[in-house]
């Protein structure tokens, strides 16, 4: 599971973040509003952890602007503050759920794990394109009655081409989304798990294929 966690008390973003990692995901960690909103309108994430005090941008106004934008990704709230009128503004607003500093650790989690379940029960199972399938929960790749499990990263690639079919996406946008704003991956890493797909999907029969635009992007469309 990969999660944005937006803090902007450094020793409190790197004590969560050391949490949230030994609990095996992966985290990207900004310090304020801006940054939160620019990273969560180009990361693909499973959830976002968002404090409501920050500078440049509060969380509330970046709350606003993402679920104004569409975005989906539950969001779980953060405040030093407990006054009822500040956690009546973020879930009126789409955040999914609100904690309140100080809070233990545990509950941090439990709260997360609740709110990443409600989310892998909402969500479709499976995409199309094509007479491709791929299956969000397996991993799997199929093309009627023949399919390949992917591996984790392979998956995720994919998984963006699907979600945005007939949309050129650059490998650089690829590379921040699946590997991370701070990987030590090389945009060659990209082209290489796009080869692999490639291959796959031909050798599954596709009827569509990962097409390549020069300066601009890939994109998923029929032969």
């Amino acid at each position: 599971m990969k999660l944005l966690l937006a803090e902007d008390e450094v020793d409190m973003s790197e004590a969560l973040v050391d949490i949230l990692t030994f609990h095996k995901y992966t985290v990207d960690a900004v310090y304020d509003g801006e940054e939160a909103y620019d990273y969560a309108s180009l990361g693909n994430y499973d959830g976002i952890i968002l404090d409501i005090m920050m500078p440049k941008k509060d969380g509330l106004t970046v709350l606003k602007e993402l679920r104004k934008e569409g975005c989906q990704t539950p969001i779980l709230m953060l405040t030093a503050k407990s006054e009822i009128e500040d956690k009546v503004a973020g879930l009126d607003l789409g955040a999914d759920d609100y904690l309140a500093k100080p809070f233990s650790m545990d509950e941090l989690l439990a709260r997360l794990r609740a709110m990443l379940r409600r989310r892998e029960k909402s969500i479709a199972t499976e995409l199309t394109c094509g007479n491709v399938s791929l299956n969000q929960q397996t991993f799997e790749l199929k093309v009627k009655d023949e399919g390949i499990i992917l591996p984790k990263l392979e998956f995720q690639v994919m998984e963006m081409f699907m979600l945005n079919q007939d949309m050129y996406i650059s490998a650089d946008n690829i590379l921040e989304k699946v590997w991370g704003y701070d990987t030590d991956a090389e945009i060659s890493t990209v082209w290489v798990y796009i080869s692999y797909l490639r291959k796959k999907l031909a050798q599954l029969g596709a009827d569509v294929e990962i097409q390549a635009k020069r300066n601009i992007g890939y994109r998923l469309e029929k032969k």
